[in-house]
């Protein structure tokens, strides 16, 4: 099919603009585009939009680059770029004045995507045939907002903390098209009233069912599923536990590992049921790192590894073993050498244990917990855990979360939110001859700087570190 002309317009303007989340280039403001160009009036054309998995369905990636679940080897590690070697020694400037950081760029591109298409949806006024597309269009615009902010907010934000989110600043809510709005960043509190709201109105437009042969599109289990993410990063552990069982008794599908190939490069396929979005790291620095076979010098933590048992099948579906002691990614839930950072059920099941378990529902929290490893190991080895201490079972379940969701975007999320209730989960790094080490004592570090280039045209204030 022929590329929309309008589709071209919108790429090329976004490539121009590269969308420091307010802070446009100078030089593109002073030929002051017309508003109308940006807007298109087609339904089809809104869809082509967000259908742009290239941009809409990528999650930023320098979280997992800070976190501990690898290490990279001292060659790999020589040929990052500059603001992944430094943000994976969490070091005080990572961007050393580089500009166009992908993890701000992209999801503020998502952003404007979005906003886009849910201004075209207001000058649409739809009839009988055609609400029901209207409806999830605008449903999905909002979801793709609400999940680029969130995505946003993880890095470049403060862990949230209801005692200062009020005060605490947040990240730059843009609700508009308008490439000349001016940026000033919400608070904290703001900025997760925005997104859940997003969220909550998405919910009930977005269609019941998950479209199985189109996970870049999202369904209301899938909203409900980031609803849970998002208040167990938030540590609202009742809200997490409500939105985690209403998207389970919508859509409880989770895979069987028995019935996979781990001897294959890709075990997981694109489109398994059990996955309810599909999303993925980007390309990030030389095109090697966290990128499955093409990263031999990207090894899995070692207490990672150690900590799956033998007849656990995550081992030989996660992970390929290049020599002793030393593994590498292998592939994951998107099927390819970029690491799935989507939604899918496996991530609710252990969001319904943890909040279960937190509410001291003990044996709630072990049938989660042993449903999932009765999926995960080799069939009749796996022995069902009996804990009647509700912390020993949150525990248990947090060390088992670790390891099946590991390299989906989430444990730097983690590492947040658990040193903030104490858990003093200290991260090591070894690089030429040099140690470095992060702990909630340099909680600042938690947070990553704006890039350079958004604080230089936008003015808006920049995280301390």
């Amino acid at each position: 099919m022929k590329p929309n002309p309008f589709i071209r317009l919108i790429i090329l303007l976004l490539t121009v603009i590269g969308l420091l989340g307010g802070g446009c280039r100078k030089a593109f403001l002073a030929q002051k585009p017309s508003t109308n160009l940006l807007v298109p009036n087609s339904l089809s054309v809104l869809q082509e939009l967000l259908d742009n998995t290239q941009v809409m369905n990528i999650s930023p990636a320098l979280g997992e680059v800070s976190a501990d679940n690898f290490y990279f080897l001292q060659a790999t590690y020589n040929q990052l770029d500059t603001k992944e070697s430094n943000a994976y020694i969490w070091a005080q400037d990572i961007y050393d004045g580089q500009g166009l950081v992908s993890d701000w760029d992209i999801p503020y591109q998502q952003v404007f995507y979005a906003n886009t298409v849910l201004q075209g949806l207001a000058g649409i006024q739809p009839d009988s045939t055609d609400q029901a597309e209207w409806n999830m269009l605008k449903g999905w615009a909002l979801f793709n907002r609400a999940f680029a902010f969130f995505n946003i907010a993880e890095l470049f934000a403060r862990p949230y903390d209801s005692v200062s989110a009020a005060t605490d600043l947040g990240i730059p809510i843009r609700l508009s098209p308008d490439i000349n709005e001016k940026t000033t960043r919400a608070t904290l509190e703001a900025s997760y009233v925005q997104i859940l709201n997003d969220l909550n109105t998405a919910e009930g437009l977005l269609p019941t069912t998950v479209p199985v042969n189109n996970l870049n599109r999202p369904s209301r289990p899938a909203a409900l599923a980031l609803k849970a993410r998002i208040f167990l990063s938030v540590r609202d552990y009742v809200d997490a536990l409500i939105n985690a069982d209403s998207a389970l008794q919508a859509y409880p599908t989770l895979l069987d590992y028995n019935t996979l190939d781990t001897g294959g490069p890709f075990p997981v396929q694109k489109n398994m049921p059990e996955i309810l979005y599909q999303s993925t790291f980007p390309q990030i620095g030389n095109g090697n790192a966290l990128v499955g076979f093409g990263c031999s010098g990207c090894v899995i933590d070692t207490n990672l590894i150690a900590s799956y048992a033998p007849n656990d099948l995550r081992r030989s579906i996660y992970y390929f073993q290049r020599a002793v002691d030393t593994f590498i990614l292998k592939g994951s839930y998107a099927a390819s050498i970029f690491p799935f950072s989507g939604l899918a059920t496996d991530e609710l099941y252990l969001i319904r244990a943890e909040c279960y378990a937190r509410d001291s529902q003990t044996t709630n929290a072990l049938n989660d917990l042993n449903f999932l490893l009765s999926n995960r190991w080799r069939t009749g080895t796996y022995t069902a855990y009996s804990i009647a201490s509700a912390s020993e079972a949150l525990d248990t379940i947090l060390i088992e979360r670790r390891k099946e969701l590991a390299f989906r975007g989430i444990r730097w999320s983690d590492l947040r939110r658990l040193n903030q209730e104490g858990w003093d989960i200290i991260l090591n790094r070894f690089i030429n001859g040099q140690h470095y080490s992060l702990s909630w004592s340099d909680s600042n570090l938690f947070t990553l700087p704006i890039p350079p280039d958004v604080i230089q045209f936008s003015h808006i204030q920049q995280n301390p570190r």
